[in-house]
């Protein structure tokens, strides 16, 4: 009696157990420094964006809003060699043959590449860095003839300068505008198509994973390393900038 009692209470433990084993566990992928740095670079790209079309006085926070996004970017590529695990160039400098295929569908059900960036995710992160360094670049060396010029500009030619201008102006900050927007469309599709939630990961830094996968460092030692950081590229940035003084 005790056997036919007993048997079915042991095998559902072992059921739910077996589910418990599977259930996906939280993961730490993206540490601080990283989440800080998406949050800030996206607030002064917005805030160069509507300072640049506004104008006049508004210049001013224009400026003041590009030295920082150099800052943040020259943090961004020390942090990507030597942040956590997830934030590593390393981690998703994925082959041309595997965002081709990624792209044709073939390695999508691969749980590896929604742990941190997937291969197009990764396209998307590396053209965003070298767009936004070419747009600070140009944009400390252009001259508007009116009012406003780069802080560098008479370290280039007035040909040089023109081009970083019209540059700078035109492409450069439409090609911004519009990986923004398909940044947002790729952040809704794939809520609405794969119920992947791309957001709450990089505000919280955790990832519910199936698959076992180590997590990111993100304790006071990390955190302090990536202060040290952020200010040497702030004061780097600052120095650069006095050169033009």
């Amino acid at each position: 009696m005790e056997r036919t009692v007993n048997g079915p209470v042991v095998q559902a433990a072992a059921r739910l157990q077996q589910r418990d084993d599977k259930a996906p566990a939280r993961v730490r992928i993206w540490d601080l420094p990283t989440r800080l740095f998406h949050w800030l670079l996206a607030a002064c790209v917005l805030g160069s964006i509507v300072s640049a079309k506004i104008g006049g006085n508004a210049m001013v926070w224009h400026f003041r809003l590009g030295y920082a996004v150099l800052t943040l970017l020259a943090f961004r590529l020390l942090w990507g060699f030597v942040g956590g695990r997830w934030s590593r160039f390393a981690s998703f400098l994925y082959a041309p043959g595997t965002v081709v295929r990624y792209l044709r569908g073939a390695s999508r059900d691969d749980e590896h590449h929604y742990v941190g960036h997937n291969p197009l995710g990764a396209v998307s992160v590396f053209g965003f860095l070298a767009l936004l360094l070419a747009q600070v670049a140009t944009g400390v060396v252009a001259d508007d003839e009116i009012a406003n010029a780069g802080p560098l500009i008479k370290f280039v030619s007035g040909a040089t300068s023109s081009l970083a201008t019209g540059w700078h102006k035109t492409y450069g900050q439409w090609l911004i505008i519009t990986l923004i927007v398909l940044h947002i469309v790729a952040i809704v599709f794939y809520w609405l198509r794969h119920r992947r939630n791309l957001v709450a990961p990089m505000w919280h830094g955790d990832k519910p994973l199936a698959t076992q996968v180590p997590a990111s460092a993100d304790g006071p030692r990390a955190r302090t390393l990536a202060v040290i950081l952020l200010l040497a590229c702030a004061g780097a940035v600052a120095w650069l900038v006095s050169l033009g003084g």
